[in-house]
C-alpha cells in the first residue's frame, strides 16, 4: 500500500516528506515512514466531527488553536531546520497555547493537547510509538479515544518527563465529566461523546 518508493526500513526526513504525493497521507517517526491508509472508519471521522466543534465553540475568542488533521507537527530534536527533521505526525487533532509554533505549513514543536481517535490501521502506533513521541517530545496531555470500547484514556505529563498512568472514562455507566487540565473549562461526557455513533 502506498508508495512503493518509499521502503520502510530507509530513513527519511521533512525534506524527502514533502516531495511524496499529495494524495498519500504518511507519517514520519524518528525517519521511519508510516502510511496512514486505509482511510479512517466511519465511527473514527464522526468521532473527530464531535470533537472538532466541541473544541471550536470551547476556544471561539480565545487565541489558543486546534487542528484536526491532516495538519503537519514537525517535532524537531534540537534546533535543526525544517528539512532535517525526522519526526512528522498528524494528530487527529492538535492544541496549541503556544501559537508561536504554528507555520504557514503545519506546527514546528509540541501541541500542549494531542488527541487521537483509535483505528484497526493505527492502533498500535497510537498506543506505542505515538505515545513514546509525544511523551518524549513534551506534550502535556494526550487523549487517545478508542470508538470500539466507547472509552478515553488521557494521560497527563508529569514534572520528571514520563507520562502518569492514565485516567479512564467509559460510556458504559461512568457518567463523569472528564475534563483536560490544558485547557481550562473543557470537559466532555463520555456517554454524549460516544452517542449515536453507529
Amino acid at each position: 500500500m502506498g508508495n512503493p518508493t518509499i521502503a520502510p526500513q530507509e530513513r527519511y526526513t521533512y525534506r524527502q516528506y514533502r516531495s511524496w504525493p499529495e494524495a498519500e497521507r504518511w507519517e514520519l517517526i524518528d525517519g521511519h515512514a508510516w502510511v496512514m491508509t486505509p482511510a479512517p472508519m466511519t465511527r473514527h471521522q464522526a468521532l473527530l466531527w464531535r470533537l472538532s466543534a466541541l473544541l471550536y465553540i470551547h476556544l471561539a475568542g480565545t487565541p489558543i488553536k486546534a487542528y484536526p488533521a491532516p495538519f503537519d507537527v514537525l517535532l524537531p530534536r534540537g534546533d535543526e531546520k525544517d528539512d532535517e527533521v525526522d519526526t512528522v505526525v498528524q494528530p487527529d487533532i492538535s492544541v496549541f497555547r503556544d501559537t508561536t509554533r504554528i507555520t504557514k505549513r503545519g506546527a514546528r514543536g509540541a501541541p500542549d493537547l494531542v488527541m487521537e481517535i483509535l483505528s484497526p490501521s493505527t492502533s498500535k502506533k497510537d498506543l506505542n510509538e505515538k505515545f513514546r513521541i509525544y511523551e518524549r517530545h513534551g506534550v502535556r496531555e494526550y487523549w487517545i479515544l478508542d470508538p470500539a470500547a466507547w472509552s478515553v484514556w488521557v494521560y497527563h505529563l508529569r514534572p520528571d518527563g514520563a507520562y502518569d498512568d492514565g485516567e479512564l472514562r467509559d460510556s458504559l455507566g461512568d457518567t463523569s465529566p472528564l475534563a483536560s487540565r490544558v485547557l481550562e473549562g473543557f470537559a466532555v461526557e463520555p456517554e454524549e461523546l460516544f452517542a449515536d455513533l453507529d
